[in-house]
């Protein structure tokens, strides 16, 4: 079976009603959990953007605070998952502010999970790879939003390197 182009499925959606295409959307968030999500995104918390980043930082933190410290290993597995999930938010968002925001938080959380536990070479390898994403994201912003981004990054490097 041959999947139709994106062009095709414009044009074909062009043509519904709006009651088709309600029932189209409802058919979608009910096949995915992940549909549902970001449907819940852009119809409710894309309109305020900095209240979406405050609730995922808080939702960050919630997850941080129930990590489960029995080994590395756990540790690891459960930080993966946090990031995972912070992979996903930024992906319904796909703003670059939103990303470096998110990504700054989470490595903030980070490194005071390092500071807690032992140094461990998994962990600081991902504050490395979320460093250079946020870096990365960076280029692609204002500059004064550049500016505020990169004195937090300092701020979070010298606590790494503490």
């Amino acid at each position: 079976m041959q999947i139709a182009s994106l062009s095709e499925i414009k044009k074909e959606l062009k043509e519904k009603t709006n009651h088709e295409l309600t029932e189209l959307v409802l058919k979608l968030t009910k096949h995915k959990v992940e549909n549902k999500e970001l449907l819940a995104y852009v119809l409710f918390e894309s309109a305020d953007e900095n209240h979406f980043i405050s609730k995922i930082e808080s939702e960050i933190d919630l997850q941080f605070a129930h990590v489960n410290i029995k080994s590395n290993y756990i540790i690891n597995k459960n930080i993966r998952k946090i990031q995972r999930y912070i992979v996903k938010q930024i992906r319904f968002s796909k703003q670059k502010e939103t990303e470096i925001a998110l990504r700054i938080h989470f490595c903030k959380n980070l490194v005071d999970i390092q500071s807690k536990y032992d140094i461990n070479n998994t962990r600081h390898q991902m504050l490395i790879r979320q460093i250079e994403l946020i870096r990365k994201a960076l280029k692609l912003v204002h500059e004064d939003l550049q500016f505020d981004h990169e004195l937090e990054l300092t701020e979070l490097l010298e606590q790494v390197a503490h």
